[in-house]
């Protein structure tokens, strides 16, 4: 008999009306079958599974979509799920569920993909976006995020994990999207939404590790994990060992699947610097070459955070890199922090927050290419020359970055409203690609901490401590007196505080109306939104203010001042940047110290005879045609 065709070389498909077709790995077991509850828990029917080569165990059964489904391993007493499991309706520990994926209705056969250049990205947990926490939910948000400016929603992992709420880091079955939030549907039409409105939906993968509670994979292998080359979150997953073959299998499949299945235009790579792979093909290249491949014509976007700071993943594969279209920029996040709250604990103190940074991050895009590194006591990064400028994402809030507090305050209660404005316009006016953080554009007071129940007491505890180690240096604690004062990560209240109330898009309408008219500056302005690190200069105008210079032929230039400190006068202004084209003089397109953002309305003085930047603000100028020269 012929081996039905298969999309996926593992988990369940239908291959036919009423016809599954089950496939495996499983090198630990000699036999398997497949658990078919049929309703009922009591009288379960077993489905021996054919043993193929090198550990795989296949077979079909003439059941349909929602049939719930299970692995027993040797013919014992357990069962477990489908380590390839499409949807887990009752968590980790329940049966998996066959999934007809053609049953939901595409409408975004024009939808073209994402390319990086122009977009501006806004992270979300489906979870605590909303009242509610569900796909279904978040997608009756999102005309509001496409008519703000937004253009990619970048989700925070889904893949199914433990326990009633978490951040989805820790998941366990990689293909089966969250039963917390939905079905597999309800994930498909939020992307199907989000397409009809012009965004695009990237996914946060997790590939550097798995989730300890709920993992059922040494049930059919031991191979999964290299044993003693562990990091903060345990064993590493085995790439390159021996029997890394069918794990890799996986996961380029994964890549593949949430591309094809979910039509994401993209994915955000967890903590690659946590991957060991020394294979001739790294794992994440890899994937992403699958990825890009299962998009066809849809363009896609890839982006990695590396503490690292592996510029080559960046690079094309012929100049020796992995293909990846960009990379967090922690670089900026910490200068940012530095200027506006004065933090210097932790890897806050490699920065000094000071204006030659950021005229730095805005030519350069990382500011560590392999200096030493004080906090890490170790080289970081390598020479970023030649990624353009959108490669490197910059935000001043995510999801990391606000837990870290301990207390999980957003940066605009921790420093001055004008401040906190001039920021907010740096981020969304650079070269790079912006990032927001759900509810930072309306200034949402509800903090971000970290939350992720499990049922393990050892993992709780274990997890509890760990949140304590990391960030007992940051809050000035000793380790056991930041374990009693964070929040416990399993108290269902951490949780909900995370909630967003979208009331105050209302009520904070300053800080909501700031955010929009600099998506749309940026959007519409024919200068600022080309994205040239190499055409733009920048110089220090004083201790807490710079200049950045936009340039452009036909003398379109732009001039970004920023400014954190006092009103600040240049007698003289002998900064040459600050010169206009021949023929031309400046006028202010755009100030951060308006009114209509709360500010006290002070206008910048540009003139041959001084300049005068106002207190905390951000000062946008553009080129205008002198009068008397326009006659002549």
């Amino acid at each position: 008999m012929s081996q039905p065709k298969r999309r996926y070389p593992i988990g369940a498909e239908l291959v036919g009306e009423n016809r599954t077709h089950f496939r495996v790995w499983a090198p630990k077991a000699q036999n398997v079958d497949v658990v078919l509850n049929n309703g009922t828990e009591a009288n379960p029917t077993f489905l021996p599974l054919t043993a193929e080569p090198y550990g795989y165990f296949s077979g079909r059964a003439e059941v349909g979509a929602g049939t719930l489904y299970r692995f027993r391993v040797n013919r014992t007493t357990e069962s477990y799920p489908d380590p390839a499991s499409r949807f887990q309706p009752d968590g980790p520990d329940g049966p998996s569920c066959i999934v007809d994926p053609t049953e939901f209705q595409w409408t975004d056969s024009d939808w073209s993909g994402l390319k990086l250049e122009g977009q501006t990205f806004y992270e979300i947990h489906v979870g605590t976006f909303t009242k509610e926490g569900t796909w279904r939910a978040a997608a009756e948000q999102l005309p509001e995020l496409a008519r703000i400016g937004i253009t990619a929603i970048e989700m925070m992992p889904v893949a199914e994990f433990p326990g009633r709420f978490g951040w989805g880091y820790d998941g366990v079955d990689l293909f089966a999207p969250s039963h917390l939030y939905g079905t597999p549907d309800d994930l498909r039409a939020f992307v199907d939404h989000a397409h009809s409105l012009g965004l695009g939906v990237i996914l946060d993968v997790v590939y550097n590790h798995f989730g300890p509670d709920g993992n059922y994979l040494g049930a059919f292998s031991d191979d999964y994990l290299t044993r003693g080359k562990g990091h903060e979150w345990g064993d590493v997953i085995n790439f390159d060992g021996p029997s890394s073959g069918p794990i890799r299998e996986f996961f380029i499949t994964n890549g593949r699947y949430w591309i094809e299945e979910f039509h994401f235009d993209g994915f955000r790579f967890d903590a690659t610097h946590a991957i060991h792979d020394q294979s001739e093909e790294y794992i994440i290249r890899a994937v992403g070459a699958a990825a890009r491949e299962a998009a066809g014509s849809r363009s896609i976007i890839l982006v990695a955070e590396n503490d690292l700071q592996e510029s080559k993943m960046m690079r094309t594969p012929k100049e020796g890199g992995d293909g990846l279209d960009g990379m967090w920029n922690d670089d900026f996040h910490h200068s940012a922090i530095v200027a506006l709250t004065g933090q210097n604990v932790g890897y806050f103190g490699d920065y000094s927050g000071k204006p030659q940074e950021f005229i730095s991050a805005a030519k350069y895009g990382f500011l560590y290419q392999g200096q030493a590194l004080s906090w890490r006591k170790a080289l970081r990064g390598t020479p970023a020359s030649g990624v353009p400028a959108e490669a490197f994402v910059c935000f001043i809030e995510n999801h990391d970055q606000i837990a870290n507090t301990g207390a999980g305050d957003r940066p605009r209660f921790r420093t001055s409203p004008g401040r906190y404005r001039a920021v907010s316009a740096l981020l969304l006016l650079g070269p790079w690609t912006p990032l927001l953080f759900q509810g930072e554009e309306f200034g949402a007071s509800s903090p971000f901490l970290y939350f992720a129940e499990v049922g393990n007491g050892a993992v709780r505890d274990a997890i509890r401590k760990g949140r304590a180690g990391l960030l007992a240096p940051f809050l000035s604690l000793s380790e056991a007196e930041a374990l009693t004062r964070l929040p416990a990560p399993d108290d269902p209240h951490t949780f909900s505080r995370c909630k967003l109330n979208l009331s105050e898009r209302r009520t904070n309408r300053e800080i909501y109306d700031l955010h929009i008219d600099l998506l749309k500056l940026r959007r519409e302005d024919s200068r600022l939104r080309q994205q040239s690190s190499g055409g733009i200069d920048g110089a220090v105008l004083g201790p807490a203010s710079f200049v950045l210079r936009y340039l452009s032929s036909h003398h379109n230039d732009r001039l970004l001042l920023f400014n954190l400190g006092p009103t600040q006068g240049l007698h003289p202004p002998s900064e040459p940047l600050l010169a206009p084209p021949l023929a031309h003089r400046w006028e202010t397109l755009w100030t951060s110290d308006s009114p209509r953002y709360g500010g006290t309305g002070t206008a910048a003085i540009a003139s041959q005879a001084q300049w005068l930047l106002p207190a905390e603000s951000t000062i946008v100028l553009r080129t205008v045609r002198e009068a008397s020269a326009a006659r002549q």
